[in-house]
């Protein structure tokens, strides 16, 4: 009886093993997360570092254009990126899918985005509600699309269909701001009730706080089906094999787009995101949960009945 008691304790001790030991390698702890400026983005990479840093990994932020984003990864200076916009950065991305450099995770974190230009609705009551319209409210607009920062796949698309005179642009200018910039200039307009053309997106709390329309008769010039997009996570070619928990969570971290605008209003209301996303995980016990499904801290023990959401 002795012996067979001895035999279970050892049993039970092997069994146990693998909950203290760490989940991921000790090259895995530190987390290297590029970050463009555009809030959805920011908003799901502040819910991607409150949950690994609760899980006991440490996470650095680096805030670039997605071209040097991509560099950093395939140059092993960041680890991942959440925020690749399908089709508005596929052509920035695929020389690097090409040459084996980075890798996109298998199914997308968002599957309903969008992203086109867009009008206030009082604009397109008075007739420009596609993209064969705007030239004819070239003296109304003057001559001006606004488009988001310089480099981003969306301008450079813009910038396709002005230099190809497509829908009769060629004489229009796009002007290149940041995502706070155009909007601010946009909300401008709107409270003049001027005219403008701007790239409008979702999910963003633009669309329940501007009453605006997309245009349609894109041509798939800015995307199939008339800017519907989806948006994925990249990472460093062999994470998965390096940093399986890490992982698994990210392929866990999936989003609606009516979710992903709520959690985007504190963070353009100036709270800051991360403590944006520790309400979030509070206020979504069930959101919280499905992310960590199968996912552990960084020391092996289960990450939801672990997680820690205070701030360091």
């Amino acid at each position: 009886m002795k012996r067979l008691i001895r035999c279970c304790l050892l049993m039970l001790t092997a069994t146990a093993i693998p909950l203290t030991q760490a989940a991921d390698p000790e090259s895995c702890k530190n987390v290297r997360l590029g970050v463009v400026n555009w809030t959805d983005v920011i908003a799901t990479s502040g819910m991607a570092q409150v949950l690994l840093d609760g899980l006991g990994y440490e996470t650095r932020q680096t805030s670039a254009s997605q071209q040097i984003i991509f560099a950093g990864i395939r140059d092993q200076r960041l680890d991942l990126f959440l925020g690749y916009w399908n089709p508005l950065m596929t052509a920035t991305l695929t020389p690097f899918v090409e040459q084996k450099q980075v890798r996109v995770l298998q199914a997308p974190s968002l599957a309903d985005a969008r992203a086109t230009l867009a009008v206030p609705t009082y604009l397109a009551d008075q007739g420009l509600k596609s993209f064969s319209d705007i030239a004819r409210f070239k003296t109304q607009l003057g001559g001006k699309l606004y488009g988001i920062e310089p480099g981003s796949g969306a301008n450079t698309q813009i910038k396709q269909m002005i230099a190809s005179n497509r829908f009769g642009l060629g004489d229009f200018q796009l002007v290149e701001s940041s995502e706070a910039g155009m909007l601010s200039a946009v909300s401008r307009a709107v409270k003049r009730k001027e005219a403008v053309v701007f790239f409008g997106w979702a999910p963003h709390p633009m669309n329940v706080n501007l009453d605006m329309t997309y245009l349609s008769g894109s041509e798939n010039a800015l995307g199939p089906n008339e800017g519907q997009a989806t948006v994925w996570t990249v990472t460093a070619p062999d994470y998965a094999s390096r940093c399986p928990n890490v992982d698994r969570l990210l392929t866990n971290l999936t989003f609606s787009a009516a979710d992903e605008s709520r959690m985007m209003q504190p963070i353009l209301d100036h709270k800051d995101p991360l403590d944006a996303a520790r309400q979030w995980l509070k206020d979504h016990p069930q959101d919280r949960s499905r992310w960590l499904q199968g996912v552990t801290t960084f020391d092996g023990k289960p990450g939801d009945s672990n997680l820690r959401l205070t701030a360091n």
